[in-house]
């Protein structure tokens, strides 16, 4: 059985999202990307099991304010987001809350439901000395924005990029199962959740289940909404 899904990559500017998708396409990273104009494509196919196969449409998504008026246009038919700030700039933080806001306002899926989200802290590598941004801080935008989960990121070393999108992937399955069965198979329980990263501490980088009342020190590794 094969399956497409369309997922969006949208963010501020220069926060990493082409960096993201052609480390998570292609295992690969450059200094010199050229600014994305409109939209860009790429496409990774998964086999996801024995029987199942996933090709994945990544739609980048330019972050400039005048291509905005065509979000409607490229949101249109999408399974899931990845929304992406850059852990070194306070304000694509900020504008993290804008592309939710568009996003949920343009688009969802056909039962009515938000587009499955997740938000991605990208350049986690280049963290040194105080953080801009605490965790908690983090993790509460995270669950009042009504994300499925967050963690740090670097698209330069490629820390966390993979297991991100199983967690995404696995949260269009469940959404998508066609009976108790299927959501079962594919349950977001069953795996290790996202995380949060302990890459900025030392820690080593280890997913692992948790709740929200545990395991808050740095390194913890646990869903976050």
């Amino acid at each position: 059985m094969e399956q497409l899904m369309k997922i969006l990559v949208i963010g501020d500017p220069t926060v990493g999202k082409t960096s993201f998708v052609h480390r998570y396409v292609n295992n690969m990273f450059q200094t010199d990307y050229k600014q994305t104009i409109g939209v860009d494509f790429a496409l990774k196919v998964i086999r996801w099991s024995d029987t199942q196969t996933i090709k994945l449409q990544m739609w980048d998504i330019a972050g400039q304010e005048r291509f905005t008026s065509m979000t409607r246009v490229y949101y249109r038919d999408a399974h899931a987001a990845v929304i992406v700030f850059d852990l070194t700039k306070r304000s694509t933080f900020d504008g993290a809350l804008k592309w939710k806001r568009d996003l949920d306002s343009k688009c969802a899926l056909p039962d009515g439901s938000p587009l499955p989200a997740i938000l991605l802290a990208n350049k986690c590598d280049l963290l040194s000395g105080e953080r801009q941004l605490q965790l908690s801080e983090i993790e509460t935008f995270c669950r009042e924005n009504g994300f499925i989960g967050w963690t740090e990121v670097s698209a330069k070393e490629g820390v966390m990029i993979e297991e991100a999108m199983r967690f995404l992937i696995e949260s269009v399955l469940a959404k998508t199962a066609n009976s108790e069965s299927a959501a079962q198979t594919v349950s977001l329980t069953d795996d290790p959740a996202i995380v949060r990263l302990g890459a900025v501490s030392g820690a080593k980088n280890k997913p692992r289940r948790g709740n929200a009342d545990e395991d808050d020190e740095i390194g913890g590794g646990r869903c976050a909404c």
